[in-house]
């Protein structure tokens, strides 16, 4: 009986201690009383706040000793992201890399990036009708210099490519349409290749923009954004032969095509530089004057962007070796929903 006795004191002795761990790990979604949730939900959310506050008052006077003694500054924390955090590529383009840069001048693009041959792009849709389709086209035609846009009709899109190459073009486009709304891009390279296929989304038209501008009929400069591994760079030089290689910089029209997540994100802009005054201030916030006692105005240059539109997104599907075929053709890459293991695993 006492053995049983001692076994009961200490089992309950220790059984108070683990209680009381448990309590401090209580989390405020495991309260069902939603005053006493809410309550401690505060609590929290103060504390944190005050942790915060003091490791940036700590911060900051970390720093203003390291400027009084003239030693380097602490590093900055570099928060962490999706893009800076993703996942290793083997394919990803070094500054360096020969192999690419030779790649560059014996592909179906050279030729026009060394403005050997002018861009010629031809426009066309798909066989059914919709209703946003022609006014993206128009805007597209205001966009792309020297783009002509030809009616589908009934023709095969192999016909399509026939045609396209005894009139000298140099690239196609088809607009796609699904439920009378434009859902895909299509661009194929001319006289031989590659064909890529986009997914379109988020499109919004120039006229549904606020505040927009109109374009004018100058060549706009070209912005391409994180185009980093093999398949990328191709891609980006497949959008780059599309537009003219001598932009008209007195039009002040961009058009850039930014690629985040694998997402290429297109926009359309008109920018100016404007000279603003701004008052000189000392450190101390006491205003300095010269010697009639009036502040000194200091100038400076901001720019001003004016989006002009169409404004959409492009998601590659596929790349394809030659001309449009989907019986016989041969595919560089597909995306395929088994290759999405990882949120940090991009292809471009």
């Amino acid at each position: 009986m006492g053995a049983n006795d001692k076994r009961k004191r200490s089992e309950s002795e220790g059984g108070d201690e683990q209680p009381m761990e448990k309590k401090r790990e209580i989390l405020p979604s495991m309260i069902k009383n939603k005053e006493k949730r809410s309550a401690i939900h505060a609590k929290l959310k103060q504390q944190k706040k005050l942790e915060k506050r003091k490791k940036a008052k700590a911060r900051d006077a970390a720093e203003k000793r390291a400027l009084e003694l003239g030693e380097e500054l602490p590093a900055k924390k570099i928060p962490k992201t999706i893009e800076n955090t993703r996942e290793f590529d083997e394919t990803v383009c070094k500054p360096d890399d020969e192999e690419l840069f030779a790649g560059n001048d014996a592909d179906e693009f050279s030729s026009i990036l060394k403005r050997e041959r002018t861009p010629k792009i031809l426009i066309t849709t798909c066989r059914f009708h919709s209703s946003r389709g022609p006014d993206l086209i128009k805007e597209l035609l205001s966009v792309i210099p020297n783009a002509h846009y030809y009616k589908r009709g009934t023709y095969d899109l192999k016909k399509i490519v026939e045609f396209a190459n005894k009139k000298d073009f140099t690239s196609i486009i088809v607009v796609h349409t699904n439920r009378r709304e434009p859902d895909a891009f299509v661009i194929i390279g001319l006289p031989t290749g590659p064909t890529a296929h986009f997914k379109l989304s988020n499109l919004v038209l120039r006229k549904d923009i606020k505040n927009h501008g109109n374009p004018t009929s100058h060549e706009p400069e070209l912005v391409l954004n994180n185009f980093t591994t093999r398949l990328g760079h191709r891609i980006g030089r497949s959008i780059q032969s599309l537009f003219p290689q001598e932009p008209n910089f007195p039009g002040r029209r961009v058009v850039t095509f930014h690629n985040q997540r694998d997402f290429i994100f297109f926009r359309h802009h008109r920018y100016i530089f404007e000279a603003k005054e701004t008052k000189q201030t000392e450190s101390k916030g006491k205003k300095t004057k010269d010697a009639k006692g009036e502040s000194e105005p200091q100038g400076k240059v901001i720019a001003r962007l004016q989006e002009c539109g169409p404004r959409f997104t492009l998601k590659l599907l596929s790349l394809q070796h030659g001309t449009f075929d989907t019986k016989g053709g041969e595919y560089e890459w597909v995306h395929k929903p088994e290759m999405d293991t990882s949120r940090r695993r991009f292809f471009l």
